[in-house]
């Protein structure tokens, strides 16, 4: 079978203004050329209480084992002031040889290169004894709710199992393929506040103003390290992202601060274990200095690994042959689906340079999504070939 242009393909999903949670027809794209390959597709809509609808796909081609299953999203983020682009960030141009457009490299691109290439192997190949399926959800950049995570539920519901899974996020820096996420650093979100006792300035005497019990706090969280890293994950990192009295007069202290921080830590933490550690600072603080100190955090994602094995080495070697270069194994950056997945199967994230993700101008060479294309080609000839499980 003759397989699509990639490239095309990446341009007739970039021109659909899919702005998350909208689908804007990216989805259809993505549909009408995995019919044309024989996938059964099965279009989902869930939509949780209090949350916008969110459209997604589910394809698969074979109903044997293994399954092996590409996942992606079609929503982006807001293209910002469209006059700021050389060109509509709609429009998919290409100019000297780099497709221009909203999803470019985030990540449209390589949901065209996972149907090119699966259409190449059924051509070369014919129908594997297995399975080939793919994921793909409309609310990635969104509250990740009616997605990823909705669609695995439904896939558990309905006793469909994936046994391997390749995300195709924009990992890569130089160039497709030269990093394979094998992990993720997980996301937690921290709100500090310190209740006190409002006061005249003139007389600090009788007051207790919590503003120096919360500097304490913050000072301490922020200098204190989480950790020293390991093997595969760099050191924890918490940040602080505001420090808030809303206080407009100049001759009172107020009765409340209140702090917020973000922590993205490694496999040697918990949630649980990381609002245990704050909570006692915090406990420290309040005992040396007064006030009321509460603490609420809310989790992005926790920490996870694809452990080093017959999986991530199958990849690897994938890419070697295409590229001529080893990949570098990595879990920097920030969260993906891959934390859902993980839980279903393993998983690993392979995808085009990501410099230009959310930016004005995103973009990416034409030749790297060919590459891409030849990277997962190569993936599925190995996974079937050696009847991999």
């Amino acid at each position: 079978m003759d397989a699509p242009d990639p490239v095309a393909l990446a341009q007739d999903m970039i021109r659909c203004r899919s702005i998350t949670p909208a689908d804007g027809g990216a989805l259809d794209v993505v549909e009408r050329a995995l019919k044309g390959l024989g996938f059964r597709c099965h279009r989902l809509r869930f939509e949780e209480p209090g949350t916008a609808p969110v459209d997604n796909l589910y394809a698969r081609l074979g109903t044997a084992t293994p399954n092996f299953c590409f996942a992606g999203h079609t929503d982006v983020v807001p293209p910002g002031d469209a006059t700021l682009w050389r060109s509509d960030p709609f429009a998919a141009e290409i100019r000297d040889g780099v497709l221009y457009g909203r999803g470019a490299a985030d990540m449209k691109s390589a949901i065209a290169a996972f149907i090119a290439a699966a259409a190449r192997h059924l051509g070369e190949r014919g129908k594997p004894a297995g399975s080939i399926s793919l994921l793909i959800t409309g609310d990635e950049e969104g509250p990740s709710i009616n997605g990823t995570k909705a669609v695995l539920a439904w896939l558990k519901e309905k006793g469909e199992r994936l046994d391997h899974c390749l995300v195709g996020e924009p990992t890569s820096t130089a160039r497709a393929g030269d990093t394979i996420k094998i992990g993720r650093r997980g996301s937690m979100q921290i709100r500090l506040a310190v209740s006190g006792v409002q006061g005249h300035t003139a007389y600090p005497q009788n007051a207790l103003n919590p503003i120096p019990i919360l500097s304490a706090l913050v000072l301490r969280l922020a200098t204190e390290p989480l950790d020293s890293g390991t093997s595969h994950f760099q050191p924890s990192t918490l940040v602080f992202t505001t420090f808030d009295v809303g206080n407009p007069a100049s001759n009172v202290s107020p009765a409340q601060a209140r702090a917020a921080c973000n922590i993205r830590f490694n496999d040697l933490h918990t949630p649980e274990m990381l609002k245990r550690r704050i909570e006692s600072v915090a406990a420290d603080v309040a005992r040396d200095m007064g006030g009321e100190v509460t603490v609420e955090t809310t989790t992005g994602g926790v920490a996870f690994l694809t452990e080093p094995g017959p999986f991530i080495t199958l990849v690897s070697d994938a890419i070697r042959r295409i590229t001529n270069m080893p990949p570098q194994l990595s879990t920097t950056g920030g969260t993906s689906d891959a934390r859902f997945i993980k839980d279903h199967c393993p998983v690993a994230e392979v995808g085009l340079p990501g410099a230009t993700m959310h930016k004005v101008d995103e973009c990416v060479p034409v030749d790297e999504i060919r590459k891409l294309t030849d990277i997962y080609a190569a993936v599925l000839d190995s996974y079937f070939s050696t009847k991999f499980t």
